[in-house]
This record gives C-alpha cells, sequence and structure tokens, in this order.
C-alpha cells in the first residue's frame, strides 16, 4: 500500500486520544499558557491605548522591506441564495415541543443589519428561542437544534453573541454578512463559542470544550477596526470537539503598530476542523491550543504573528498563506518549559514576505517531553522569506530562506521511528514519492464543501415536500428513496430538512445524486432488518458495484435506533475520477447516547464490574465500509462515533454501547482523501485498510472503546449481497 508523508514518517503525531482524558502534567502546563492570554478572556472593554509593546521576540523581527502583496478586496456576489428563499419546513424530532422552530433568521427577530442598529440582542434571542442548551445551564442536547441565517447586511455587535450548543450560524455566501464590532465592544470574540462561566474565578467554561459537537460557523465577515487597536480584542473564541466546523469567514482588524486584536482563539478542546478562513492584521491572525485539529486553507495578510500555536498533541497544517507578517508559525509559546506543542505537520504552503517562516523551541535530545515541538513541512514554497526555521531560544537559524525564491521539499525535526530507533533526527530528507492520482498539480487534492450557492431554488427538492415526516417515529424509507431517485432524474439536489428520518430497509443513493442537510439531518436506522450479527445489511448505499459517477453529500448524520448489530451504517461501491472525485463533508455516524436512539443511560448504562453484555446495546456492524469497487472520495470533516456517553444526561453518564468496526477500507484502486477525519469507540478497529492503495490521511484521531467488555462481532464480515 502507498500512503501520504504523513503516514509514511513518524516525526508527526496523527493519532490522538481523548475527549474527556485528562492528564495532569498536560493540564497544568496548558493553564500556563492560557494565563499569558488572560487580558482577552477577561475583555471588557477598550482601554483607548496599546495595552503593551511588542514582546522581545516579536520587536526583533522586522518584516522585509519589500512591497507588500496587497490583499484582495472582499467582493459581493448579488445572487439570492437558495437557503434563504426555500421553505423551511425542518422539525426537532425529540423535542416535546412540537413548535419548535429549527431555521431561524436574525431579521425575523428584529435585527436590522442597516450597520447602524445595535443587533446583538435581536441575534441572541434567534438563538436562544426556545428553551436551547444555553451555556451554563446545560452541557450537551440533540433536542434543541438550530440553524440562524444572517441575510446580507452589516450587523452591529456591541457584546459577544453567545453561540449555543447544537447551533449553526450561517450567513449569505453571495453578499457575505458583516458581524462588525462596536468601538466600545465587550467581551470574547465577536462570537463566543463557549462563554467563560461568568463569576468563575477558576476560568471554567460552560460547555466541556471536548464534548462540544455539531456545530458550524460559516460565510461571515468579522470585522474589529472600530475597536482601538492597542484593545485585546478578539473575533470568535472557539474552544471545540468533533463535528464542528468554522469555514469561509474574513476576519479584519488593526495593521497599526502595536495592535492587539487577534482573529480566533482556541485555547481547549478535542477538535476539529478549520478551512477557507482570511485574516487582515492583527498580534495573532490566530492563537491555537487543542488536542489535534486539521486546518485547511487560511490565508494571513499584515498580522505581526500569522499562527501562535500555543499547545497541541498534533495539528495538521495544509494550504496556508502566509504574507507580509514577521512570524509565520510560532510553536514556542515564549520558550515555555516543557514545551506544549506536541506536533505539527504543514503541507502545500507558502510564505512570502515574511521575516520568520517558522519559530520553534525543539531542541533534540534535551528537550522536555522528549517528543516535543515535533515538525515535519513538505512541499513548502519560500518567497523573500529570509529564514525558514528559527530556534526561538537561541535565535539560532535551523534552516535558512532565501530572499528570491525556493521550495521546502521535505524537512523534519523530530524523533523518527524504525527498527533500531527512535533516533533524533532534524533536517531535510528524501519523501516519499506523491502518487499523482491523489494530486492538484503539485499539492494534494482539496475541495471545500459545496454550498451551490449560485443555483436557484428551483434546483432543490425538499423531502419533506416529497413526503417524509422527520419526526423519528414515522417509516420514511419509501418517501426517502422515492425523493432520491425523483431528484437525481431530475438533476436536482436533494434537501433533506432537518429532522430524524426512520428508515427500516436499505436507502439506496444513485450515482449523480447530490443531497444536502439541514442541521445535520439525521437518517436512523430501526427494527429487525439490520438486527442479524451474521447477516450485516446497509443503512446507506452509495452506488452498486460496477457505478460509476459522483456523489456529493453534505451535513448529515447515520444512527441506528436500538438494537441494531448487523447494521453498516454507510457503504461506499461507487466508483469516481480521481480528478473530480464524490465527496462527502460534514457527514458523520452517531451510534446511541442521543434522545430517540433507545441507547442511553436508561437502557445501556455503563456497568464497572459486570461481565454481562447487553445485547439490546449491540448497536451497530460498522460504521462505514470503502469498498473494492469504490474509488475516488474525498472524506472531510467526518467522525465516525459510537457514543461513550450519553449526550442529553446533565452529567453526561457514560454509557456501554458496542459497535464491530470503524471505517473499513478496501477500494482496489483506492484514490481516496481523508481530510480531518475521527473514528471512536468501535470495538475490533477505528481505522481498518485492506488491500488498497493511493490513500490520503490527514490528522486521523482515533478513541478505543471505554469498555473492556467486547461482545463477539465476528472477525470476517460475512457474505452479503450489496
Amino acid at each position: 500500500m502507498r500512503f501520504s508523508a504523513i503516514l509514511s514518517l513518524s516525526l508527526s503525531l496523527p493519532f490522538a486520544l481523548a475527549e474527556q482524558l485528562q492528564i495532569p502534567f498536560v493540564q497544568s502546563a496548558i493553564a500556563k499558557q492560557n494565563a499569558k492570554f488572560n487580558k482577552y478572556t477577561s475583555y471588557d472593554g477598550p482601554t483607548g491605548t496599546a495595552l503593551s509593546a511588542l514582546s522581545a521576540t516579536q520587536a526583533a523581527v522586522a518584516r522585509p522591506k519589500v512591497n507588500a502583496i496587497a490583499a484582495p478586496k472582499v467582493a459581493a456576489v448579488t445572487t439570492p441564495y437558495w437557503y434563504e428563499a426555500i421553505t423551511h419546513q425542518g422539525k426537532a424530532a425529540f423535542n416535546s415541543n412540537t413548535g419548535y422552530t429549527v431555521f431561524r433568521n436574525v431579521q425575523t427577530y428584529g435585527a436590522k443589519g442597516d450597520g447602524v442598529t445595535d443587533d446583538t440582542a435581536a441575534i441572541q434571542k434567534a438563538i436562544s428561542d426556545g428553551n436551547r442548551c444555553a451555556p451554563g445551564s446545560c452541557q450537551s442536547s440533540t433536542t434543541t437544534p438550530a440553524v440562524v441565517y444572517f441575510p446580507a447586511g452589516t450587523y452591529i455587535i456591541s457584546t459577544s453573541i453567545l453561540d449555543y450548543y447544537n447551533t449553526q450560524l450561517v450567513g449569505n455566501p453571495n453578499a457575505m454578512p458583516v458581524l462588525k464590532a462596536t468601538a466600545g465592544f465587550s467581551g470574547l470574540g465577536v462570537i463566543d463559542g463557549d462563554q467563560y462561566i461568568p463569576g468563575n474565578a477558576a476560568g471554567v467554561l460552560s460547555y466541556g470544550s471536548t464534548n462540544v459537537f455539531w456545530r458550524q460557523v460559516r460565510n461571515f465577515i468579522i470585522d474589529l477596526t472600530a475597536i482601538p487597536s492597542g484593545s485585546s480584542a478578539t473575533g470568535i473564541h472557539w474552544p471545540t470537539a468533533q463535528a464542528t466546523s468554522l469555514q469561509n469567514i474574513v476576519f479584519k482588524m488593526s495593521s497599526n503598530k502595536g495592535t492587539q486584536h487577534q482573529g480566533v482563539y482556541i485555547e481547549s478542546g478535542s477538535g476539529g476542523f478549520l478551512n477557507d478562513l482570511v485574516f487582515y492584521g492583527g498580534l495573532n491572525g490566530v492563537v491555537f491550543g487543542n488536542q489535534q485539529f486539521t486546518v485547511r486553507n487560511l490565508t494571513f495578510y499584515d498580522s505581526v504573528t500569522a499562527i501562535n500555536q500555543i499547545w497541541n498533541w498534533g495539528w495538521t497544517y495544509k494550504s496556508i498563506s502566509v504574507n507580509n507578517c514577521s512570524v509565520g508559525l510560532d510553536m514556542t509559546n515564549g520558550n515555555a518549559s516543557p514545551l506544549t506543542v506536541g506536533s505539527v505537520t504543514l503541507l502545500d504552503s507558502s510564505f512570502t514576505n515574511t521575516a520568520v517562516a517558522i519559530l520553534t523551541d525543539r531542541v533534540g535530545g534535551t528537550s522536555s517531553p522528549a517528543t516535543a515541538g515535533s515538525l515535519l513541512i513538505e512541499n513548502v514554497a519560500l518567497s523573500n522569506t529570509p529564514i525558514a526555521v528559527k530556534l526561538g531560544t537561541s535565535g539560532a537559524t535551523l534552516l535558512a530562506g532565501t530572499s528570491g525564491t525556493s521550495t521546502i521539499a521535505d524537512w523534519g525535526s523530530g524523533n523518527q521511528y524504525n527498527p533500531s530507533g527512535p533516533t533524533t533526527t532534524q533536517g531535510s530528507f528524501t519523501g516519499p514519492t506523491r502518487p499523482a492520482s491523489l494530486l492538484s498539480g503539485t499539492k494534494y487534492y482539496e475541495r471545500s464543501k459545496p454550498q451551490y450557492n449560485n443555483l436557484p431554488t428551483t434546483s432543490f427538492r425538499s423531502v419533506r415536500t416529497g413526503g417524509a415526516k422527520g419526526d423519528g417515529t414515522t417509516d420514511d424509507t419509501t418517501a426517502l428513496q422515492n425523493t432520491i431517485n425523483a431528484a437525481t432524474a431530475a438533476g436536482q439536489i436533494v434537501f433533506v430538512d432537518a429532522g430524524t428520518y426512520k428508515v427500516t430497509k436499505t436507502l439506496f443513493i444513485p450515482k449523480g445524486s447530490k443531497i444536502v442537510g439541514e442541521s445535520y439531518s439525521v437518517i436512523m436506522s430501526s427494527g429487525t432488518y439490520f438486527s442479524n450479527i451474521n447477516a450485516p445489511q446497509i443503512v446507506v448505499q452509495i452506488g452498486n458495484a460496477g457505478d460509476t459517477g459522483i456523489v456529493e453529500w453534505s451535513d448529515m448524520i447515520v444512527s441506528t435506533q436500538g438494537a441494531q448489530a448487523g447494521a453498516i451504517l454507510i457503504k461506499w461501491n461507487l466508483a469516481s475520477p480521481s480528478a473530480t472525485p464524490s465527496g462527502m463533508w460534514d457527514v458523520h455516524t452517531r451510534i446511541g447516547g442521543f434522545a430517540g436512539s433507545n441507547l442511553q443511560k436508561a437502557q445501556c448504562a455503563a456497568t464497572p464490574g459486570s461481565t454481562a453484555i447487553k445485547a439490546a446495546c449491540e448497536a451497530a456492524y460498522m460504521s462505514m465500509h470503502v469498498a473494492k469497487s469504490a474509488a475516488g472520495l474525498y472524506l472531510e470533516n467526518v467522525w465516525l462515533w459510537t457514543a461513550d456517553h450519553d449526550v442529553e444526561d446533565a452529567g453526561l453518564a457514560q454509557i456501554t454501547v458496542y459497535t464491530g468496526r470503524g471505517l473499513y477500507i478496501e477500494s482496489t484502486a483506492g484514490n481516496i482523501w481523508l481530510v480531518g477525519t475521527a473514528v471512536e469507540h468501535h470495538a475490533r478497529y477505528q481505522y481498518q485498510l485492506q488491500s488498497t492503495t493511493n490513500i490520503f490521511m490527514g490528522q486521523i484521531q482515533t478513541e478505543t472503546p471505554c469498555t473492556s467488555l467486547l461482545p463477539f462481532f465476528p472477525s470476517h464480515p460475512p457474505h452479503y449481497h450489496h
């Protein structure tokens, strides 16, 4: 098998564990790093003057004296956005309030978007309406999902917009709404994704950041420029976990000398995915601290430091563009000891007119912990960037840059593992050959989630209009299948309105289908058809063996209800061209632990010390199978999760739910991209690759089951005809 360099070299840390794992040594180091940002977390208004001079490191690093790269202007497109105009019929299937509204337009709640009116209260009302899972009063819930939609306009914000659990904040991508902070703005972030509990001296987040799932923010301009440049203002505060994303957001900050603005602040969590973000100005474009993350297509202009990586276990960066900055990526954390950054992998990126591309503190053989500060660089272009890698503690140049242009093919610093290892290594090396079928030009292929924003509403067909109920009770198999077939035949996109759609037979997605969910619409298997462990059946099947074509699928969840020991939640048979592959974006499996699953604390509570295995809690056979016939499949931000706790329980009680397998790939042709994927809590394996080839795996995250008691799942899949 051939894999990308991310798996071929052990300098990176692609595997990470832990939604709830707490390591005192790590927590202490993280707390010290976060303490450096107290002026941001406690920001209650502008000071009117710069709070502090730039640090000695920043002051000593001057940007090259050249003509700066001009940042492109953000242009608005006047095409109406179909999602704003389509009839909204979504529902929260297991919410006791039958009148609960999933889709909310902020202007319906009184927001003006006129650039004059303070819209903060109206926006907050749109988010909170309906007795939702509010920060400080609820840890998590799947029963109160919401899409909060912002039409084009400029919305004046005076205090932080508090994001709620299971919420999507969505702007019009054709004329992105501006969230403009007032000069007197106060709060941690124009959008605060997890508020610190007011009055709590310990600095406790309202939601446990490693359990903040199923959220998105996309299509916005965040404007901090009215806030005095010396004030410690933040664009988005985003401590978060799996199945979350920031996408297509522009951050405007001050570029004045002494600026203290920062775009995104992430200080904890277990993520995660970010893509298509642009940053102008700021002391730090972003501040990142989280167990693991995949970050793709971030562009920085005129930041002092583009990326300040304060801690991690392992991060993968791809397609990062840094322009006119003093420092591109700072991994030093102010020369902290012990080191708090575990691993960084940087692919297909560029640094232009930047004094130092990367600052690191790793010194092989003496750094603590021994594996911390690992750095892997592959296919990174430099233009007028004099220093590629610099040691923060001594100022020594570890890798020279250029006053012209050059490309770093492969360079690393870390521990190399081989039969005689580990051995400490630092320097250039000959990396593996990139399979041409995985590339677009010289870079690994990538594609952002399609929003179909240039299509009219008539291009979409609603499953609710087609007769499906989405109430979690009605058998929607036939209505869903009929709608999918009719839409695909007519060249339309299937719109799966918010809801939980119960199916009792296999749902078939033919080649040519395009399917879009809303607020993570759920397909939930139920009944005896999926219950036989010795005769597994597929819940959602994409194509038949031998089919060729393209399928696009986004913003949905596939789940099971009750004992479904024979359920294979997703099987992909379809073969697509490597140049134009099929795609899954923000499509997840969620097995147990949610309202309506019949696999919660009441049915499947953890029983430490007991050797009994409950057949009623054998919830699935496999999360996803990429078959031998499949080829050309791009997965981005996909989380295949067997629940380890009851999401609806106030105490997040641990449960014991059994799933046989995670992601099984046996594609003969391969050409599979896994970008920001995670697979957790399956019995036999999380990722299994067998007799396949040409697989790109970026930052992959796993966690083993939280129980040692596992039922018998046959070691080899029985033959099944699909």
